[in-house]
C-alpha cells in the first residue's frame, strides 16, 4: 500500500466484506495483492451470519427437532413431549453460533493481516478507481487498480400504512434479537422462502401463524409444480392466504396488531401479536454508482458470467448487488470468479454458472433444487425425460417417520445427460448438492444409476430416480 497527496493506494478495495466480497479478497491476498475490505458492519460474513442463513437454521434445527420430537412415530416409541418451549433458551443457542463464527472469521482475517485489512465505514464511489470510506464523522479516500462492489442486499418494507409496526427477519436473527419471546399468533406477510421458513419454524415451536401472500401463488418465480409439491407437504395448520393484499397493519389497543387484508372485493382482518414482514430483499446500490453511469438490471448492477460491470473492466459485482442469484454459497463462487479474472489482468479466465446453483427452501418439508427443472427446461423448449424417487418407500424416511415427497430428476430427453433436479422431503439440503454437482460434471442418468450409494440414507434414491430411467 502507498499514500499519494491523502490518497491510499492498493491494489483491490471492496465494497463490502459478505459472501460477495471476503473469499475473493483472501485469495487476492494470498496471491500477493493488497486488499482492502470496507463494511458497514466492521465485521466479516456479511447479511448470512449477521441475520440470515446461519442464525436462522441455528433456530431451524431447534425447530425441526421439536417437529419429529411431537411426530406420531417418535411418540409412539419415546412418549409424548410434554417440555414447553424456551424461546429465549433458543434465541441463546443462536447467538453462540454466530458469535463463534464472528471469532472464527477475525482470526482468519488477523492471520491475513500483512495484505489484507478490514476497514469499518460506508464506501462511496468517486470515479472508476476511487472510493471515499466515511467512518465516525471522518473519511479517507483509496485509489485501486480494481474495485468489487460486493454491497449485498438488504430487507425491502414496502410502503404500507403501519409496516413501522412489522418485524423483519432481522429482528428475529441478529445477534441478541429484538423479538426473544414466541408470539402466541404470528402473522406472515409475504409468501417467499423466508416468510415460510419463519411460518413453520414458530408454527413447530406452537405459534399459531397466518401467512398473507399476494400473489396467487407461493414462492413466486420457482417451478410451479416444485411449489405445488413443496406446498401440499406443510403443516395445514398453517393458515394461508393467496391473493390477499396487505392494505395496512394498526395497533390494537389492549396490545397485539391487526393486519389489514384485501382479497379481490372482498375486505377481511387478522389480528397477530407479532407481524413480520418478509416480501423479499433488495440490492443495495453504493452512492456514486449511477453517477459513474453503471448499468442496472433489475434492481441490480449489470454482470456477464465474469462478474464484470459491463463498459468497466475493473469493476466487479459479484453476489447479492446483481440480484442474480442472492444466496451466500453463490456469492462466494462468485467472489472467487471475480478474483480469479483480477489476478489474470481483467481478462476472462474463470465464468460463473449461474445454472450449478442449488437452492433450498427450509421449511417443513424441506425442498430444493438446482439447474434447469421442469418450467425452465420448458422455456428453453429442451426435451427432457424425468426420473422420480418416492420417499414413501424410502428406509431412511420410514426410520425417521417422515415419508412425504420425491426425488426427481430432469435429463436431457436424448442424451439422458443430468440437467438439474429436484428434492422435496427429508434431507433434500444435503441431496440437492450431490445432484447440482453431478449435473455440473456432465453425468448421465447411466452414470448416477451405476454409483452404490450408501444404504440405509436418502441419497442411494438418487441412483433409484437415476434408475426409473436407464433400467
Amino acid at each position: 500500500m502507498s499514500t499519494r497527496h491523502g490518497v491510499e493506494h492498493v491494489d483491490v478495495i471492496t465494497l463490502g466484506a459478505g459472501g460477495g466480497a471476503y473469499p475473493g479478497a483472501f485469495a487476492l491476498a494470498a496471491a500477493g495483492r493488497q486488499v482492502v475490505m470496507v463494511d458497514t458492519k466492521g465485521v466479516m460474513s456479511g447479511n448470512c451470519l449477521a441475520e440470515g442463513c446461519v442464525p436462522s437454521k441455528a433456530v431451524y434445527e431447534m425447530a425441526e427437532l421439536r417437529r419429529r420430537m411431537t411426530a406420531a412415530p417418535v411418540k409412539r416409541a419415546l412418549g409424548a413431549l410434554r417440555a414447553p418451549v424456551d424461546y429465549a433458551g433458543i434465541v441463546a443457542w443462536k447467538d453462540e453460533v454466530q458469535e463463534h463464527r464472528y471469532r472464527q472469521h477475525a482470526t482468519e482475517l488477523d492471520r491475513a493481516a500483512e495484505r489484507l485489512r478490514l476497514v469499518h465505514g460506508t464506501g462511496r464511489l468517486l470515479d472508476a478507481h476511487s472510493v471515499e470510506v466515511s467512518t465516525d464523522g471522518s473519511s479517507e479516500t483509496f485509489h485501486a487498480d480494481q474495485i468489487v462492489i460486493a454491497t449485498g442486499a438488504d430487507v425491502f418494507v414496502p410502503p404500507i400504512p403501519g409496516a413501522e409496526l412489522c418485524v423483519t427477519s432481522r429482528d428475529l436473527f441478529a445477534l441478541h434479537p429484538a423479538v426473544t419471546a414466541l408470539p402466541e399468533r404470528l402473522a406472515v406477510i409475504g409468501g417467499g422462502y423466508i416468510g415460510l421458513e419463519v411460518a413453520c419454524m414458530l408454527r413447530a415451536f406452537g405459534s399459531e401463524v397466518t401467512v398473507i401472500e399476494a400473489l396467487p401463488e407461493l414462492l413466486s418465480g420457482m417451478d410451479p409444480d416444485f411449489v405445488s409439491l413443496l406446498a401440499a407437504g406443510i403443516d395445514p395448520s398453517i393458515t394461508i392466504r393467496l391473493s390477499s393484499a396487505v392494505t395496512g397493519v394498526t395497533k390494537q389497543a389492549g396490545g397485539g396488531f391487526t393486519v389489514h387484508v384485501r382479497g379481490g372485493d372482498a375486505e377481511d382482518t387478522v389480528d397477530a401479536d407479532l407481524v413480520l414482514m418478509a416480501v423479499g430483499r433488495r440490492p443495495v446500490i453504493p452512492d456514486g454508482a449511477t453517477d459513474l453511469g453503471l448499468a442496472m438490471e433489475g434492481h441490480g448492477l449489470a454482470v456477464g458470467p465474469s462478474m464484470q460491470v459491463p463498459g468497466h473492466p475493473h469493476l466487479y459485482a459479484p453476489g447479492d448487488v446483481n440480484g442474480r442469484s442472492m444466496l451466500f454459497h453463490s456469492a462466494v463462487r462468485q467472489s472467487l470468479v471475480a478474483a480469479h479474472n483480477i489476478l489474470a489482468g481483467n481478462h476472462v479466465v474463470d465464468r460463473m454458472d449461474f445454472d450449478a446453483v442449488p437452492a433450498t427452501i427450509f421449511t417443513a418439508p424441506e425442498g430444493a433444487y438446482v439447474g434447469l427443472t421442469r418450467a425452465s427446461a420448458a422455456k428453453r423448449q429442451l426435451a427432457v425425460a424425468e426420473g422420480a424417487y418416492a420417499l414413501e418407500g424410502d428406509s431412511r424416511a420410514q426410520i425417521l417417520g417422515d415419508t412425504y415427497g420425491e426425488i426427481r430428476l430432469f435429463c436431457d430427453a436424448e442424451s439422458l445427460r443430468l440437467l438439474g433436479g429436484w428434492v422435496v422431503g427429508i434431507d433434500a439440503a444435503q441431496l440437492i448438492g450431490q445432484i447440482g454437482e453431478a449435473a455440473a460434471a456432465g453425468l448421465s442418468a447411466y452414470d448416477l444409476a451405476r454409483f452404490a450409494d450408501q444404504h440405509p440414507t436418502a441419497a442411494e434414491g438418487i441412483g433409484k430416480a437415476a434408475r426409473a430411467l436407464v433400467g
